[in-house]
């Protein structure tokens, strides 16, 4: 049964409220141990902290039957929705992400075929969105989304925009108002014009500089050359800083939204090798520009590496809370924009 405590406004395309939240990695991955799996704690402190969204990317690898991309388990969504009637509870908006598709994933290892290219495999997809829209049709769009794939990448725009359309239209065969959303291409960074006549709303990326998000980071393999980064950054004869972000990561996005997008920023956040001054001076640039932009955000992730409870930093005073550590720094200036 889904409860009814949300009173979150009505996106549309071309309108996404300024959602704050956070990604949750409950069904993230098929090795699952390492990401943990969803907690009602989570989605009762993101509420009470003031924040009302989670994105939920997933790996359609644990809900299929014997590795067979064609056989979907019904069974195998019992967590996910419990997931989504405690973001209802709650009133968190959950958006629903494929991470990992039939025949696309940003991540190691590469899935079979080509998903922008074979008909076969987009039609697969499909399927699998189908699945998830007949299940939960009913869910209101403010309390609900759909965002297809995980920052799509080796495709361009009008490829790109061609799968979009045969996903939105399998999914609107099924239900009509479910809100869509897309990532923009190159890794979601780059807007997508030619999405805008398909009704579907745009989500981008808030992890530039990588010498800056990505820092150490072991699965990011120019991460382990970078040099002990600072905020502003230097880079040759380049400086990155709040307008260098302005200039090459939000104007493009807003000459969109004044095309009729709606924009958010789907994921971003800073790993926990960058030291945690740098991490905060950067993190408000980020957070100022957005929200000047009228621009909702999903931080990678509320738990973990990134996040603002039990990041692992090792130079940062923990304050310890309910059996986690909690980064109280990072936790304000996030509350506050």
């Amino acid at each position: 049964m889904i409860h009814s405590k949300t009173n979150l406004l009505e996106p549309s395309p071309s309108y996404l409220p300024r959602w704050r939240g956070f990604n949750l990695l409950g069904k993230y991955s098929l090795h699952q141990p390492a990401f943990g799996s969803f907690l009602e704690w989570d989605f009762k402190m993101i509420s009470e902290w003031g924040f009302n969204f989670v994105r939920i990317p997933m790996d359609y690898r644990l809900w299929i039957k014997d590795g067979d991309w064609n056989k979907i388990n019904p069974e195998a969504f019992q967590d996910l929705d419990q997931a989504v009637e405690w973001a209802d509870f709650y009133g968190l908006h959950a958006c629903l992400n494929i991470h990992r598709a039939p025949g696309y994933c940003i991540n190691l290892p590469p899935e079979p075929g080509n998903l922008w290219t074979d008909d076969s495999i987009q039609a697969i997809c499909a399927a699998h969105w189908v699945f998830l829209a007949r299940k939960y049709k009913g869910i209101t769009s403010s309390k609900m989304s759909f965002d297809l794939i995980n920052e799509p990448n080796g495709v361009d725009n009008p490829t790109y925009a061609q799968f979009v359309q045969k996903m939105a239209e399998a999914i609107r065969e099924v239900d009509s108002n479910r809100l869509i959303i897309a990532d923009g291409t190159e890794v979601g960074t780059r807007p997508v014009p030619e999405l805008i006549s398909l009704g579907v709303a745009q989500s981008t990326r808030g992890y530039q500089p990588m010498e800056i998000s990505h820092y150490q980071a072991p699965w990011f393999k120019e991460g382990v050359g970078f040099t002990l980064p600072d905020w502003p950054l230097k880079k040759e004869k380049e400086i990155r800083d709040k307008a260098w972000l302005k200039r090459k990561w939000v104007d493009p996005w807003k000459n969109l939204e004044s095309q009729g997008a709606g924009v958010f920023v789907g994921e971003w956040g800073v790993y926990n090798k960058t030291p945690h001054s740098v991490s905060l001076a950067w993190m408000r640039d980020q957070l100022e520009l957005w929200k000047e932009a009228g621009w909702g955000w999903a931080l990678w992730n509320f738990r973990g590496d990134f996040g603002p409870l039990d990041s692992q930093r090792t130079d940062v005073v923990y304050e310890d809370f309910d059996g986690h550590k909690i980064d109280r720094k990072m936790l304000e200036l996030l509350q506050q924009h």
